[in-house]
């Protein structure tokens, strides 16, 4: 599927965000994870627990059902499973088959996320989800707060691709967060197994028209614009604005932030979007919720129409790329091998006796 190979659609043995930590709470929280229905809550000791979203009798949403205890109860015919999957009440019979199961995911907390891992369960490995100091949520003074959680009508790479090319900042986002000099300045990339980074160092440039309108600035400045992208669907991104050379208090920090997109397949054609943002200056996180709406909105917008576009015609020619690309080409690459990988290991599996 566009832009992978047949059949490819996302990798399923990865950490994404499954959700806010402050969205899980005692009532059921339903998401769609990859195609399918997951359901997240707190157990009664406030251990937040993600459980499949589908009874097996009828296929009712358990979403749509209620909590009873640290239990689901269908809402359709009353059966209940527990926090692990395991059923525990059939209130038409007494024998509860042992196929009444429903899946359990790995949920890990970690930072403003609740990560889940949609794969095989046997490879859920902790470690491959970002620390915190990595994608800088542990830098002194820094106040961090969840801003959006978007359900966008696109596939779940449209926005990869957005994140993976910020050379779009200038066009998409020239009245707020970017400058054509966004795409006009080479980027800087460094690859590991993990993750791909970008980044622009930018001298002697002007301020975006957000800097300007918050610091009163009309000269030129030194900035720096990047994201780091961790396998396989979150992005930590990185601002920062300094006084540049020639000024009197050259090298001096005014603007600095740090940004998070996660990533998440929700359905084949649509997208959970998590949006987070931190900085040193607490009173500029909180003024950027109601600011940054229209400029997600934008990205969004984009998303929704090539997803149009995509879907819509007959025979999609193949994409004329540009230097530019090179970022979001390398991260369909990783994630086109960790498909392909991920196929073959099935594959062995169904052959092996």
């Amino acid at each position: 599927m566009y832009p992978f190979t047949e059949g490819s659609y996302a990798p399923r043995n990865g950490w994404y965000v499954a959700a806010f930590r402050n969205e899980i709470g005692d009532d059921l929280l339903s998401r769609w994870i990859l195609n399918q229905p997951v359901v997240m809550y707190r157990k009664d000791d406030g251990t937040a627990v993600a459980v499949e979203g589908r009874c097996p009798h009828r296929h009712f949403p358990l979403g749509a059902s209620k909590r009873v205890g640290d239990a689901i109860q269908c809402g359709y015919h009353g059966i209940t499973f527990d926090a692990a999957g395991k059923c525990t009440f059939v209130p038409s019979q007494e024998k509860i088959p042992g196929v009444y199961t429903i899946r359990s995911y790995p949920l890990v907390e970690r930072g403003l996320w609740a990560w889940i891992w949609p794969g095989d369960p046997a490879k859920a490995d902790e470690s491959l989800i970002p620390t915190l100091a990595e994608i800088g949520f542990e830098i002194e003074g820094i106040y961090a707060k969840p801003f959006y959680a978007h359900d966008v009508d696109g596939r779940y790479q449209l926005l990869n691709d957005n994140l993976l090319d910020l050379s779009h900042l200038g066009y998409l986002h020239g009245t707020s967060i970017g400058t054509t000099d966004d795409a006009a300045t080479p980027e800087e990339r460094d690859v590991t197994d993990r993750r791909v980074s970008s980044r622009r160092v930018m001298r002697n440039t002007p301020p975006t028209p957000a800097v300007r309108a918050k610091h009163a600035i009309e000269g030129l400045v030194d900035r720096v614009s990047g994201m780091e992208f961790y396998f396989p669907g979150f992005h930590a991104g990185i601002g920062e604005v300094r006084l540049p050379e020639g000024h009197e208090r050259a090298g001096e920090l005014i603007n600095f932030s740090r940004v998070w997109h996660a990533v998440t397949p929700a359905k084949t054609f649509t997208t959970n979007y998590f949006f987070a943002m931190g900085s040193t200056d607490r009173q500029g996180v909180d003024d950027m919720v109601e600011y940054l709406k229209p400029v997600l909105a934008e990205d969004m917008f984009a998303t929704v129409e090539i997803e149009k576009i995509v879907q819509t015609l007959d025979d999609l020619p193949p994409e004329l790329m540009l230097k530019s690309d090179g970022t979001a080409v390398l991260g369909r690459r990783i994630l086109q091998r960790m498909m392909d990988r991920e196929r073959e290991e099935a594959r062995l599996a169904r052959s092996t006796p």
